[in-house]
């Protein structure tokens, strides 16, 4: 046996013949010792040159991570601009604070935030961070809890699943994060004076959970106009018309990512296109609405996994909430083919519709009513157990949505309300998913149940309501759900034509008269009684001769199927 050289600082031996056991250990060389680099930032998106400032957001996020161990998350509605204020904040930092180190971290999955720890990692030149089996996360954390290392903010952005930080709710398998010893990712944050996390997601719940306390979330909605004028102005130039500027970006529901695509969109087809056409486009039909949202032109201030296009960048909370609770992925279903505004809760819960069919049973029989009186106790108990159960669940499905951002809850008057673009973007994702006709049928039959006759006494309920049986007007039912549907227009009709409403009274009431008359023929009381209203309705229009023909026209069918005495 003899020794063998491999270069400096290393030997082995050479065997000629063995006929036993041979044991070798190979040490490789300690790494090299890296100077540590002076603080810096991480940022991997640009500055932004037609960043709006929005009211007092940055100032306080700057007033919060300046106390020890702050977190503090960004909270709204996909595309209303989270992101774009945590760069434009983590650049303000990096160029008035020298001295500070700023680490940005994509959450969107286990695969993106155990990247974001690498590259802090080798930012700060971590010893140890290229062995085999290093603890990259643990390295980070330990380097971050320790003060000597300076100051620090992370940006932990677009963390809307909260598998990533916590693992699987059904708690099967390893959970996320180091998947060598089962620790969830969110151990990994850590809580040092000399540190500050800021947290962009859509989900307020994550959001509490992440930074522990309700006066750490800063809820991000839609722009103020003047902001949202300010943003379109700096896309396209001087807006010589405001007016349409001000009717696009409404019609945009001054979300900056749809503002921002529409202009987009109108950039790349100049001078073909310009706002006063895009608007027009957009109100011409949902199909163009749904057609011009799906525009993405790309954005290098965003992720590149993240769409530019806001009926797409919706389609995630839409996801994210059916994997977690698919009740509440139905109730968003439902509520998104109501008007936006004024969505009442008794519609909605079933317990409320069930405890209002019950209230409203006659009981004008003696029998009848001691019927009830004997099953009375037992019965109650059964029904409220139920109602219990089903409030309950109505609840929790609420409180995924207003964690969402997706719907706001009036406690006053017991309704909700959501953004139009997001109910039109839950109609596309039904439809794609070939679910749209079914939740539209359950939308018809809720109403048509609910929407009372046109009587006077009637005029309240109907007054809060109709606002909802208007949007029916645009939805093409199918042939099952069709004759309710028509019902439901006769009364909208009926209704209307009491209030002196006339042109969207006879919309109705003519939608319902073809309907009834194909379905249930010319002679049927039904179809006549809304042929009555509508002659109502043209006289009120002052329409005389086409008012007396419908008029004479109903008479002379009564007389023929009622008799002349009748």
């Amino acid at each position: 046996m003899q020794s063998t050289f491999f270069g400096p600082g290393n030997q082995g031996q050479q065997v000629g013949q063995n006929y036993g056991t041979i044991s070798a250990e190979f040490h490789l060389p300690p790494e090299r010792a890296e100077t540590p680099p002076a603080p810096f930032a991480t940022i991997p998106f640009s500055r932004d040159p037609d960043f709006v400032d929005r009211g007092d957001v940055l100032d306080q996020l700057r007033r919060r991570c300046s106390e020890p161990a702050a977190r503090v998350a960004l909270v709204g509605l996909g595309g209303v601009g989270k992101s774009q204020l945590a760069i434009e904040f983590a650049h303000k930092i990096a160029e008035g604070q020298p001295d500070t180190w700023v680490f940005w971290v994509h959450a969107g999955t286990q695969a993106r935030v155990e990247e974001g720890f690498r590259i802090i990692a080798d930012a700060v030149k971590l010893a140890g961070r290229n062995q085999p089996k290093a603890n990259i996360p643990q390295l980070v954390h330990s380097w971050l809890s320790n003060e000597r290392n300076g100051r620090w903010i992370m940006i932990v952005d677009s963390a809307d699943d909260r598998d990533v930080f916590y693992g699987p709710a059904s708690g099967d398998g390893p959970t996320s994060g180091d998947a060598r010893n089962g620790r969830p990712f969110v151990t990994y944050l850590p809580q040092s004076r000399n540190g500050s996390i800021i947290i962009t997601t859509r989900d307020k719940s994550l959001a509490f959970r992440l930074t522990g306390r309700h006066q750490n979330l800063i809820e991000v909605g839609p722009m103020a106009q003047t902001d949202a004028l300010a943003l379109l102005e700096k896309k396209l130039g001087s807006l010589p018309d405001t007016d349409t500027a001000a009717g696009l970006v409404q019609a945009l529901d001054l979300v900056p990512l749809a503002i921002s695509q529409a202009a987009a969109y109108i950039q790349r087809r100049a001078p073909r296109s310009s706002p006063e056409k895009y608007l027009a486009e957009f109100r011409e039909s949902e199909r163009n609405k749904s057609r011009l949202l799906q525009y993405d032109d790309g954005d290098i201030r965003r992720d590149g996994g993240a769409s530019n296009a806001i009926l797409t960048t919706w389609t995630i909370s839409f996801d994210h909430i059916r994997s977690r609770r698919q009740s509440a992925a139905d109730l968003l279903s439902l509520m998104s083919f109501f008007d936006r505004q004024g969505i009442p809760e008794w519609i909605l819960n079933p317990s409320r519709i069930t405890k209002n069919a019950m209230q409203g049973r006659g009981l004008d029989e003696a029998g009848d009513r001691e019927s009830d009186d004997r099953g009375s106790a037992t019965d109650s108990d059964t029904n409220d157990d139920a109602d219990d159960d089903i409030d309950g669940g109505f609840e929790d499905d609420v409180a995924i949505l207003r964690d969402y951002c997706l719907i706001v809850a009036d406690g006053v008057r017991e309704e909700f309300e959501m953004h139009g673009l997001v109910q039109l973007s839950m109609r596309k994702w039904l439809q794609v998913s070939g679910q749209q006709e079914t939740f539209k049928q359950q939308y018809i039959e809720r109403m048509a149940a609910s929407f009372p006759t046109g009587e006077y006494e009637n005029w309240a309920t109907c007054r809060s309501l109709f606002a909802h049986v208007q949007v029916a007007l645009d939805y093409r039912p199918n042939e099952d759900t069709v004759e309710t549907w028509a019902a439901l227009l006769h009364k909208g009709g009926w209704y209307a034509w009491s209030q002196g409403r006339y042109s969207v009274a006879q919309q109705m009431l003519g939608k319902a008269k073809k309907v009834q008359e194909k379905r249930l023929g010319k002679e049927d009381m039904t179809t006549l009684h809304s042929m009555s209203v509508l002659a109502l309705v043209l006289l009120g229009q002052g329409r005389w001769k086409k008012a007396e023909k419908l008029f004479v026209q109903v008479m002379e069918t009564s007389k023929t199927k009622l008799g002349a005495d009748h």
